[in-house]
């Protein structure tokens, strides 16, 4: 059989020649506060709630009962989403004049631009004490509708949870020992897909000595320099899109790339190649399942594309994580179910041929390996108690395989 065309793309056929060619030295770039300030791209977004803020009260609120997230929708009181559970606080509705004077402060121009054209906008707060290693990271999104402005704000953890502390396999770590591949994380939204590869990337960081750029929007968590040296660029402050900043972050000579989120053709594109020709690339996916996974990769290009980039996939895939949060039955808080795609011999052959409904089979039957379905995981956690069957129903992908496992 002969092998088909690759991808037309003349802009990364250039970069992979760039990547594989001892090119010469490229001139220094000027020091930062010599660059010009670029149209549409604002100074670093993360700015500090003060005291006496009317957002700093809703926040120490927030904070006080460990909630996840704030929802303010105009007409309603201000809502927090507390281990996985929405409660209403005993205050005032908000209007979307107060939604708007609370976040007024904190966005600039590109932010204010996005919100004017796109009815949405996102942006990253500091709360709390200034320290290095204190206070609280917030991100927020800002939305339009029904008229008004609503938003939500997520609390971020103030330091990176190893994978134990997540209730995740400790073998994970292992896919992070490897020289190249893209390994994706996968979920809805709210499943903690964040949190794992930040994890995934700090284990990287104890027992690796790489150079590392995460490219996100916004920076969710700030990574120390341990054994690897470590670069954030967040879009929209420091590179005007995930395409520009992962095609920029390739001539950094990195070993590897986290990709906050693979949302476009040109991101995934190039993560895919950056990954074939010897990088290691973390990115996160929104997808319930492996399957799922790999369809949205493959039919985001055309048709006429669709072959070579599961070509692409099957050579430079690692291994697909997706994870759910799951609320425990003693409702102290969520714990992650799992499903683990690794890219054995088998699982590249079945991508290359485009049979990805044969993608949960091959895990069921390499059990040994460390694969595992998502609806085994959620049967183990029922036998040991720790959620309800109702719940694992909720949330299974494959319901028979779920009931014949519960049996």
């Amino acid at each position: 059989m002969t092998e088909p065309k690759r991808l037309i793309n003349p802009e990364l056929d250039r970069l992979v020649q760039e990547m594989n060619l001892l090119a010469e030295p490229a001139e220094p770039e000027p020091a930062d506060e010599a660059l010009p300030a670029r149209a549409g791209m604002d100074a670093p977004s993360l700015t500090l709630v003060a005291d006496g803020e009317p957002l700093e009260r809703l926040l120490a609120e927030m904070v006080r009962r460990n909630a996840s997230d704030l929802l303010l929708l105009p007409g309603a009181p201000p809502v927090l989403r507390i281990d996985g559970r929405l409660g209403t606080l005993a205050q005032p509705a908000v209007d979307s004049e107060t939604v708007r004077m609370l976040f007024a402060s904190h966005l600039g121009p590109s932010a204010r631009q996005a919100l004017a054209s796109t009815g949405c906008a996102d942006l990253s707060l500091r709360y709390g004490d200034v320290g290095d290693d204190e206070g609280w990271r917030m991100r927020v999104n800002l939305q339009r509708q029904r008229g008004g402005l609503a938003a939500a704000v997520r609390a971020l953890p103030r330091r990176i949870p190893a994978l134990a502390e997540l209730g995740l396999p400790l073998r994970l770590a292992d896919l992070t020992r490897a020289a190249k591949g893209l390994i994706l994380v996968c979920g809805p939204t709210g499943s903690g897909k964040s949190t794992t590869i930040a994890a995934l990337l700090d284990a990287i960081n104890r027992s690796e000595v790489r150079h590392v750029i995460t490219i996100e929007d916004p920076i969710e968590y700030v990574h120390s320099n341990r054994r690897c040296i470590i670069e954030q660029v967040e879009v929209g402050s420091d590179s005007p899109s995930f395409g520009h900043a992962l095609r920029s972050a390739l001539r950094r000579d990195p070993d590897v790339i986290l990709v906050g989120e693979m949302r476009d053709l040109e991101t995934i594109a190039t993560a895919v190649t950056a990954a074939e020709t010897g990088h290691l690339i973390l990115a996160t996916l929104h997808s319930s399942d492996v399957g799922q996974a790999v369809h949205r990769i493959v039919d985001v290009f055309p048709a006429t594309q669709q072959t070579q980039i599961r070509h692409q996939l099957a050579l430079s895939l690692h291994a697909i994580l997706c994870q759910q949060l799951v609320p425990r039955t003693d409702g102290r808080g969520r714990v992650p179910a799992v499903e683990l795609l690794l890219a054995t011999y088998a699982v590249r052959n079945t991508i290359r041929n485009g049979a990805i409904e044969r993608l949960p089979n091959e895990m069921l039957t390499s059990r040994g390996l460390g694969m595992r379905l998502l609806e085994l995981s959620l049967a183990e956690l029922v036998a040991a108690g720790t959620i309800t069957a109702e719940e694992a129903r909720a949330r299974a992908v494959r319901p028979d395989e779920l009931e014949r496992l519960l049996r």
